[in-house]
């Protein structure tokens, strides 16, 4: 029987470079996202399989889950991965972009590991990879909307990986730092800051390290743990010092 697995925000950047990684290793791969033409060339790549679904409409998520639990009872693992970037901070962003944000990021997160619970279950011991980002422990000003996405990610990714620990399914929260895909380009980045800049292809085999030997919540690379521990312990004066730089790119 071939081991089967869901794979939000295919269509590009970290999902699409994890089909890839799990197609060579023996998966066979549902790809999901917007993007049907994508898709498509994707799943001639991998010889996966197609489902158009938006994960910000829970009622798309349980229509897609409804139709591939029924060509497949049992779904092995489910990675969480559909994201958007929503660059602009609370104070200036339009409501629809912060509310776009939360419902793709942090819902679809929610709404597909609810549809596709019964598959997981059904095939444990499986795995949910969650694709948060340091963004959920560090909070940047010019991207709050995204980083509170994703603190609510993992706060949602943590819990779920005690509650579901008895039902013998694993969960994997990867938070990787910056990388370069189409969604989120980071030529905006200094120059010294992109030596930072990592590849999807990195995070993809990170996902399968992790699947391979159990990692639980891990960073990509490891380093960007750093960020979150240093804001959780000072948080008073890192914000202080991203108050600072911020004047200070508004008065050069």
């Amino acid at each position: 029987m071939d081991k089967v697995a869901v794979v939000t925000g295919a269509s590009s950047g970290i999902g699409a470079e994890t089909a890839r990684a799990l197609a060579r290793d023996g998966w066979r791969c549902v790809l999901v996202a917007r993007r049907e033409d994508r898709l498509r060339e994707l799943a001639e790549e991998t010889g996966g399989e197609v489902e158009v679904c938006d994960v910000r409409d829970r009622g798309s998520v349980d229509a897609t889950a409804a139709r591939v639990l029924a060509r497949h009872p049992q779904i092995h693992l489910l990675v969480n991965n559909a994201g958007v970037a929503g660059r602009s901070d609370f104070l200036e962003a339009a409501p629809e972009t912060i509310e776009d944000v939360v419902r793709t990021n942090y819902l679809g997160s929610v709404w597909c590991l609810r549809a596709f619970l019964p598959g997981l279950e059904s095939a444990a011991p499986s795995d949910v990879v969650n694709i948060v980002s340091v963004a959920g422990e560090v909070s940047f000003p010019p991207s709050g909307p995204y980083s509170a996405s994703k603190h609510a990610q993992l706060a949602f990714s943590r819990a779920t990986a005690a509650q579901l620990r008895r039902r013998r399914i694993r969960v994997h929260t990867v938070k990787p730092g910056f990388v370069e895909t189409e969604g989120f380009p980071q030529g905006w980045l200094p120059r010294p800051a992109q030596r930072l800049v990592v590849g999807p292809d990195a995070v993809a085999r990170h996902v399968l390290a992790s699947l391979e030997h159990g990692r639980g919540e891990t960073s990509v690379p490891r380093y960007y743990g750093l960020a979150g521990r240093l804001q959780a312990f000072i948080p008073n004066t890192f914000a202080l010092v991203l108050g600072f730089s911020r004047r200070r790119s508004y008065h050069p």
